[in-house]
């Protein structure tokens, strides 16, 4: 059931005194962009006749075919609680994107979401369930506004002011997100210092997706009232960890958890364990998505709690996969590799179709790994069945190039385009002369 209508939004737009209206998308490469509107133009809006320019962003469509529809979702409504002035507001609507035809554009990340969760429900899964765990970094900003490498504390896991002195950025930034309907489950320190992770509920993928986007929004405006940059990079500085984006995930059936089974001995399904087997298979092609950076590869390394290995465990938070211990309704599996740069719509999409795969398929989960996969040779993780995850960007575009499966999910626009953006980035860098290169070489050669 919809919680909004046409008539509620029209009309908290006179209660609230809203004079601009964010009509809001994301691009193939997870940026957020949006068409501002004044109120007068609301109403053509809410009947899905407002009209862009898809050439402009990255990933869409060439020019000669850039005319595009957004078509805003209702229950997305928001208003928010920065900008404007005391006299009017801005609110917000997310959008899917449209042909001029009528039919979903091909390349929209929340209608490539959309189309495997339909998938799902014609499995017989009526919801999937995401509680995804965001982290960043707070720096201090310039004279100018601009970022540093100057951090605001020297606090560590779950620490308290005064080491932790974004203590009171972070719990300016729950209570607007709480203002803002946002469910919240924990905010505190991350273990490296500056590092930051807010926790809010679980909800169904598409309304996880779309908190996500609408989160680092406030994580950075937030931020910046504090003389804060927020950074959701994944490995900003060397030799601390890096931020990761957890995901947990469960598939239901009406009020019933797939996943847990009472009578096996850790609670698993079997639809649970073929969905864990599908995303082991299909891992390291959607790592691509779920670790979209150059960057991203610089956390996804030994020695920094960030998993590198294909593997699961019920308890051990090495490998890729762990299995949380609450069982019943809150029978989840967690995928620790993704990070925050990720464009959301299309990491869940990909986790998802290779778990529905698994299922499908009925594949066979490998054993379970108890052992600190970190300090094990290459020799035991080979005898053990444990293969590494794509160490480079370059690597996991070739292990997503060659997947049937995770290419399904995208489509053939997508990842076309993504692909081709992503190339173009790993040969910019391939070609760039780094620091690193000239401390090391120049005076030895």
């Amino acid at each position: 059931m919809s919680k909004f209508t046409k008539e509620d939004i029209l009309k908290q737009v006179e209660e609230h005194n809203v004079e601009y209206i964010r009509l809001q998308f994301t691009d193939l490469l997870g940026t957020i962009k949006n068409v501002e509107i004044p109120k007068g133009q609301l109403s053509k809006a809410l009947d899905n006749k407002m009209m862009f320019d898809g050439s402009s962003i990255e990933g869409f469509v060439r020019i000669e075919e850039s005319d595009m529809y957004l078509y805003p979702d209702l229950d997305s409504w928001i208003v928010y609680p920065w900008g404007g002035t005391e006299d009017s507001r801005v609110a917000g609507l997310i959008c899917d994107v449209y042909n001029t035809d009528g039919e979903p554009f091909s390349g929209d990340p929340r209608g490539i979401l959309k189309k495997v969760l339909k998938e799902a429900e014609e499995m017989g899964f009526t919801s999937f369930n995401v509680g995804p765990e965001p982290e960043f970094f707070l720096f201090k900003t310039d004279a100018q506004g601009e970022p540093t490498l100057d951090l605001n504390d020297k606090g560590g896991y779950f620490d308290l002011a005064p080491l932790d002195l974004g203590e009171n950025c972070r719990r300016d930034i729950v209570v607007t997100l709480e203002r803002m309907g946002f469910e919240m489950e924990a905010s505190h320190h991350e273990v490296a210092p500056g590092q930051h992770e807010i926790d809010f509920k679980y909800a169904n993928a598409l309304t996880a997706a779309d908190n996500i986007q609408t989160f680092k929004l406030v994580v950075k405006n937030i931020a910046r009232r504090y003389g804060l940059h927020a950074t959701f990079m994944p490995k900003p500085l060397f030799g601390v960890n890096g931020s990761g984006m957890h995901c947990h995930q469960s598939l239901f059936r009406g009020k019933e958890n797939a996943f847990f089974e009472d009578s096996d001995e850790l609670g698993l399904s079997e639809t649970a364990r073929q969905y864990l087997a599908g995303v082991l298979k299909h891992a390291k092609a959607f790592t691509a998505l779920t670790n979209p950076l150059i960057n991203s590869y610089k956390r996804l390394v030994p020695g920094y709690e960030a998993p590198c290995y294909v593997a699961w465990s019920p308890k051990n938070r090495s490998p890729l996969v762990r299995v949380p211990a609450s069982r019943g309704v809150s029978t989840r599996i967690e995928v620790r590799s993704p990070d925050p740069a990720a464009n959301p719509y299309l990491a869940l999409a990909v986790m998802l179709k290779a778990g529905l795969d698994g299922i499908k398929n009925k594949l066979e989960v490998p054993k379970e790994t108890d052992r600190n996969i970190y300090i094990m040779d290459e020799e035991e993780r080979k005898a053990a069945g444990i293969e590494s995850l794509p160490s480079s960007l370059k690597e996991a575009l070739d292990e997503l190039a060659k997947n049937e499966v995770i290419r399904e999910a995208l489509g053939e626009h997508a990842v076309e385009h993504f692909l081709e953006a992503k190339e173009i980035e790993w040969d910019m860098f391939r070609t760039q002369v780094h620091p690193w290169e000239r401390d090391q070489y120049m005076t030895f050669y």
